[in-house]
């Protein structure tokens, strides 16, 4: 019986973070829209105006998108007017990605951001569960980076 228990508890876990992925991938989205910007824009100006200006790399691992995306989504931003690219004064190779006025209007004027929604939630945790709740996140994300990483190695050798 407890294997039952177990099992049903992990699908609920599964559920629920599925649940949460998807309603603020759509709140992101019906954010954005109202802009006239997609939802990675929209999470890329927000990032740059709580931040401040990233590398291209930097951006690219705070999104959890590979360079070449992230550089598709600026070319498009920076075509219409929302972040310029800068390059470094200490190494040319690395541009920063800096929002423009019209950029950090949109930023502020997106008012529906997921992270704060799943910021407002976990405020009202108390601090012993939100503790728990770092610890075992933490837990599982550095697994999901390890089977990534295997499985980029796996199709490298291929």
């Amino acid at each position: 019986m407890p294997n039952v228990s177990r099992k049903a508890a992990l699908d609920r876990i599964v559920e629920t973070i599925v649940y949460l992925t998807t309603e603020s991938r759509r709140l992101a989205r019906e954010s954005a829209a109202a802009h006239g910007l997609t939802a990675t824009q929209v999470s890329v100006m927000k990032l740059l105006d709580a931040i401040g200006d990233l590398s291209l790399s930097s951006l690219s691992v705070r999104i959890g998108a590979n360079n070449s995306t992230v550089t598709g989504v600026i070319d498009r931003m920076e075509r219409d007017g929302l972040v310029q690219r800068r390059r470094s004064g200490e190494d040319r190779r690395v541009v920063y990605i800096e929002l423009t006025s019209r950029g950090r209007k949109l930023a502020s004027d997106a008012k529906v951001d997921p992270m704060q929604l799943f910021r407002a939630l976990l405020e009202d945790l108390p601090s012993r569960d939100a503790a728990e709740l770092e610890r075992i996140t933490t837990k599982l994300v550095a697994r999901v980076r390890e089977i990534i990483s295997a499985e980029d190695v796996v199709e490298e050798r291929a």
